[in-house]
């Protein structure tokens, strides 16, 4: 006996999160429903055309707004970034270069070489283990 398989869904905000886009940007019968993992396949393949104007122009959530800049979400925060961009406010403050950003893309770029040293550092320990 075949047990019937029910389509495995999420809600409408997990499913912007996973494709990338601002859930309140998005079209009301997108955000009224559910949305089943097959659906988010198809919307991943072959985005609609509202879907691709979000990606592009925005409005961004935090974590793509934060990787635009090369920032964190915190140094968004930190910076007084707390609501959704678009492409082109974005845009605005890679060219006006506030001294909080500079200084957010410099602690990212500690982190990220602490990270690369740490991973470094731990592979050759694994290797001398051996």
């Amino acid at each position: 006996m075949k047990s019937q398989q029910t389509a495995q869904t999420m809600k409408p905000a997990t499913a912007a999160k996973k494709l990338g886009v601002y859930l309140p940007a998005t079209p009301a019968e997108f955000q009224e429903g559910v949305v089943s993992r097959a659906e988010l396949n198809e919307l991943t393949a072959n985005p609609p055309e509202w879907l691709r104007t979000l990606r592009e122009n925005g409005p961004h959530p935090r974590p793509v707004v934060a990787a635009k800049l090369g920032v964190s979400i915190a140094g968004l925060a930190r910076g007084g970034v707390t609501e959704a961009l678009t492409t082109e406010q974005i845009e605005a403050l890679k060219d006006a270069r506030p001294e909080w950003l500079e200084k957010e893309r410099a602690t990212q770029a500690e982190v990220r070489k602490e990270t690369v040293r740490i991973k470094k550092r731990n592979a050759e320990r694994a290797a001398s283990e051996d």
